[in-house]
């Protein structure tokens, strides 16, 4: 007798795109808004994430509108991480629309083009309207198709309810959707008179004996109550820019998906502004104002900024959260130094949240919360290590070398990473501090060497002695022709 042949079934991996921020499900809040120490891949910034929490909370209450709040901190504190914190808390019905400051920079549209869009794409609209619907169990179904295979199918379909049962007959657009959906007698449907669209709520608990075994994914519902035509209301979401996108353009929705939405006229915001407000009144609309999220807000010029100041006063103005890693520092477009590099005027209506530097055991802890995320076994002596270098250089740079010292594990075909792993990319490497040392020590072999030229404007810095600049702090300026 022939031996029974091994058939191998392999998992088919799921793709997994892992970014800097990926491990982060919320902001580990409990429910009287006290931070947890270690919670939803969120660890430290205590103050800074109950203080994100209350916003969040006013946000979800509607209470909060056209305001603006403020990150500021040193880098590598936390201040992405606790806006896509909130962005997770607030969760999909709250409309949260994140870029950068250099984002605006483009050539295709101006800047406060691109900032009405983003403020725009911040601020939901819930449109409500009410539908005419048919909610019954399929007692049969027959579906004619002609003998030729061409030509207009013909069929019927018999739904009852707990009180009554109608014959349906049934038109080639219902039928298609029907086969689509694979609806045969027993599945519980409803079925939108003004669409025709056909949905499967799931198969009735009455049928549920028809077959020996079924699916996981197999739904029993009850056999609806009532009559098979029942008035629903439904609820659309969608955002303020999406509804200028379909007025203002010739090929209408289909700007969405290219992407080509050029600049809105404002009298058509304006349009739209008053049909919104009118809905509002009439109860037809609830609108639903959102966060903007703008990272490395110093990028913004003295334009954008006084865009700003005028936008946020406006009653269709999101919840705007701005992040920002410099201290006192030049708005761009002016020689004026001021705090954060924003303007006086814009920082008074601000609050601002500080994030301030981790302690190492917090970040031994986010190391080990991304070693889970990369999937990465690391020995605790290894994570150690990667944790004094992580104090001594940067977080970031230490993140970084979580896969690289995974790769260098495989490759001795191991399963966990050791301190040898770790060295061994710390030596392959280099961070900024280890960078900037080699740049000063061997300046004159690279090309365009300006310390030297800075010493030569600059006779009287110790007598022709070498004047030495830190290359990290940015004190070497290059020369202007």
């Amino acid at each position: 007798m022939a031996e029974t042949e091994k058939i191998e079934v392999r998992d088919i991996t799921r793709i997994e795109r892992i970014g800097a921020h990926s491990h982060i499900r919320g902001l580990g809040l409990d429910d009287v808004l006290e931070a947890r120490l270690v919670s939803q891949g969120m660890v430290g910034q205590k103050d800074a994430r109950r203080a994100a929490g209350v916003v969040v909370q006013m946000v979800r209450e509607g209470k909060i509108a056209g305001r603006c709040i403020l990150l500021a901190g040193e880098p590598s504190t936390g201040k992405t991480a606790i806006a896509v914190g909130m962005a997770q808390a607030l969760g999909t019905e709250t409309p949260f629309t994140s870029m950068s400051g250099s984002e605006i920079y483009s050539l295709e549209m101006s800047k406060t083009e691109a900032l009405s869009q983003a403020l725009r794409k911040s601020i939901g609209v819930r449109i409500k309207e009410e539908t005419e619907i048919i909610e019954g169990e399929v007692v049969e179904i027959q579906i004619e198709r002609p003998a030729t295979g061409t030509g207009q199918k013909v069929g019927k379909v018999t739904l009852k309810t707990t009180e009554m049962e109608t014959n349906y007959d049934l038109g080639n657009k219902i039928i298609e959707c029907f086969m689509k959906e694979k609806i045969q007698a027993g599945d519980v449907i409803t079925i939108d008179k003004a669409s025709g669209k056909v949905n499967k709520l799931g198969r009735s608990f009455t049928r549920a004996r028809d077959y020996d075994a079924t699916g996981a994914q197999t739904r029993f519902v009850q056999c609806p109550e009532g009559e098979l035509q029942k008035r629903k209301e439904v609820v659309h979401t969608v955002t303020l820019h999406e509804i200028d996108v379909i007025n203002s353009r010739t090929h209408g929705f289909l700007a969405l998906f290219s992407g080509d939405t050029g600049e809105i006229k404002q009298e058509v915001r304006d349009q739209i502004n008053n049909k919104v407000l009118e809905w509002r009144e009439e109860g037809k609309a609830e609108i639903n104002p959102g966060v903007l999220f703008i990272d490395e807000v110093h990028m913004l010029d003295i334009e954008c900024f006084s865009f700003l100041n005028r936008a946020l006063e406006s009653d269709m103005a999101p919840v705007v959260v701005m992040a920002t890693n410099r201290g006192i520092t030049r708005i761009r477009g002016t020689n004026y130094r001021s705090p954060h590099g924003i303007p006086i005027d814009l920082l008074d209506r601000m609050i601002i949240i500080r994030t301030v530097s981790y302690l190492e055991k917090e970040v031994k802890e986010i190391l080990k919360i991304r070693c889970e995320e990369e999937d990465c076994i690391m020995h605790p002596d290894a994570l150690t290590i990667l944790t004094r270098i992580a104090t001594d250089t940067s977080l970031r740079y230490a993140i970084q070398l979580i896969t690289t010292a995974n790769l260098v594990c495989r490759r001795r075909k191991a399963t966990e990473v050791n301190t040898e792993d770790v060295k061994k990319v710390y030596s392959l490497f280099l961070d900024e501090n280890r960078s900037s040392k080699i740049l000063k020590e061997y300046q004159d072999d690279y090309m365009f060497s300006e310390i030297n030229e800075q010493e030569e404007q600059d006779p009287a810095a110790g007598g022709g002695a070498k004047r030495r600049v830190d290359v990290g702090s940015g004190d070497a300026q290059p020369m202007e022709h």
